[in-house]
């Protein structure tokens, strides 16, 4: 018994590991969005718009920006005609985007 107790904590630890890593805005943002909107928000010229200081980012609405980040932005949809590539759909959990979201709008405009 002492033995199946000790395998639930530790299994339990790694969910909840897991699930901390997977829900860190800034973790989310560095592997799926800085190389194309630079390290710090400030874009890409002609790749993609900055996100620092972005009023969409800012102040759009939360369940348009998740559908842009879900769904991408391509053809008559694209709004920064001038750049190079289209904004490609990223797949994530919903607690992920719920972080990468919180950050886009808390954490990076500082």
């Amino acid at each position: 018994m002492k033995n199946f107790t000790w395998i639930v904590i530790i299994m339990s630890g790694i969910f909840v590991t897991e699930a901390a890593i997977a829900a860190d805005g800034t973790s989310l943002y560095n592997t799926k969005c800085a190389a194309c909107h630079g390290p710090k928000g400030q874009g890409m010229k002609g790749m993609a718009p900055a996100l620092k200081g972005n009023e969409f980012t800012t102040k759009g609405d939360v369940g348009d920006i998740k559908k842009v980040i879900l769904e991408g932005r391509t053809g008559k949809a694209k709004k920064y005609k001038d750049m190079a590539i289209d904004m490609p759909k990223i797949p994530m959990s919903d607690a992920d985007v719920d972080a990468l979201v919180k950050f886009l709008q808390g954490e990076l405009q500082k």
